[in-house]
C-alpha cells in the first residue's frame, strides 16, 4: 500500500499584488448557506382535493355512456314508429345522451380550467333531472310491455340501466363539487 507525506494545508502566496491581478479572498475563507430549518408545506393548486378523487375518470364514463344511449336512440328511430314507446316519442336517449357528453366533457376540462367547477356542477345537476325523467318515461313503457315487442323491451331494459349509471355518476360528480370549497378571491383588500 502506498502512502505519501504531503503537505495538505492551504498556502497564501506573500507575494505583493501585481497591476492586473485579482485580490485573494479574506482569509479565513467563510462560506455561508442556507438551511431549512423547518420544511414548507407544498402550495395546493385550485381544486387539488378534487383533482386527487380524479373526477376526469367520470368524466370519460359519462361520455361513453352517453355514446351509447345516443347510439341506441338512433337504433330505436330507425327501427320503431314514433308511437310505438315513449322512449322514441320522445328522443330519451337523444337528448341524455348529448347532455351527458356535455358534461363529460366539461368535467375532463376541470383539470385545465378550474373555473368551470359551476358550469359541470349545474350541467351534471340537469343530467340527474333529465336521467329520472327518463328512467320514468322507460319505466312506463316497461310496464306497458307487449309480447310482440321484445327485443325492444330488452334494448330498453338496457337503456333503463344506462340512465342508472349515469344518474349515479352524475350524483357522485354533484357530491365531490358540493364538497369542494369554492376557488378564493384573489382579490387584496386595500
Amino acid at each position: 500500500m502506498a502512502s505519501a507525506d504531503a503537505d495538505m494545508r492551504i498556502h497564501e502566496e506573500e507575494e505583493s499584488l501585481r497591476p492586473g491581478r485579482r485580490q485573494p479572498p479574506p482569509s479565513p475563507c467563510l462560506i455561508q448557506y442556507y438551511q431549512a430549518t423547518e420544511v414548507m408545506p407544498e402550495e395546493k393548486v385550485l381544486l387539488h382535493d378534487l383533482m386527487q378523487k380524479q373526477p376526469a375518470v367520470l368524466g370519460c364514463l359519462q361520455v361513453v355512456s352517453g355514446v351509447m344511449s345516443v347510439g341506441v336512440g338512433l337504433l330505436f328511430a330507425v327501427t320503431q314508429d314514433m308511437q310505438q314507446s315513449f322512449l322514441t316519442l320522445f328522443r330519451v336517449s337523444h337528448l341524455t345522451g348529448a347532455l351527458y357528453i356535455c358534461a363529460g366533457l366539461v368535467t375532463n376540462l376541470l383539470f385545465k380550467y378550474p373555473s368551470l367547477l359551476a358550469v359541470s356542477f349545474v350541467l351534471n345537476c340537469g343530467c340527474i333531472i333529465v336521467g329520472v325523467i327518463g328512467a320514468i318515461l322507460i319505466s312506463v313503457d316497461v310496464a306497458l310491455w307487449k309480447t310482440d315487442n321484445e327485443p325492444f323491451m330488452r334494448m330498453e331494459v338496457l337503456q333503463l340501466c344506462v340512465l342508472g349509471l349515469e344518474v349515479f355518476l352524475s350524483a357522485v360528480l354533484c357530491f365531490w363539487f358540493v364538497k369542494e370549497k369554492p376557488p378564493k378571491s384573489t382579490e387584496r383588500s386595500t
